[in-house]
C-alpha cells in the first residue's frame, strides 16, 4: 500500500472525517498535527498552495484536503491510488 501522510490541527472536525474516511478503508496512515507549528503550515502552503487542513499525501503527493479525498473516493480513484506501489 502506498505511504500516506496526513497533516492535521486540533479541533478540526475535517481532520477528522478524513481520517474516519481513511480508518473506514483499513488505510494506515502518518499523522503529522501541525497545530501551532507555523514553519510546517509555511511549508503545507508552499507544496500545495492551501492554507487549510487537513492535506493529505498519498506516496508523496498531495491529493487536497478532505473534500477531495471524499471525492477521489466516490469517483473511484482512492483506491488505485493507494494501492499503487
Amino acid at each position: 500500500m502506498a505511504p500516506v501522510k496526513i497533516y492535521t490541527r486540533e479541533a478540526c472536525g475535517f481532520c477528522t472525517a478524513a481520517k474516519h474516511l481513511l480508518d473506514g478503508k483499513g488505510v494506515a496512515y502518518e499523522e503529522i498535527d501541525c497545530t501551532g507549528d507555523q514553519p510546517t503550515r509555511r511549508w503545507l502552503v508552499e507544496q500545495t498552495g492551501q492554507t487549510t487542513v487537513p492535506q493529505v499525501f498519498i506516496a508523496g503527493k498531495s491529493v487536497g484536503g478532505y473534500t477531495d479525498l471524499r471525492a477521489l473516493d466516490a469517483a473511484g480513484e482512492l483506491d488505485p491510488l493507494l494501492h499503487a506501489t
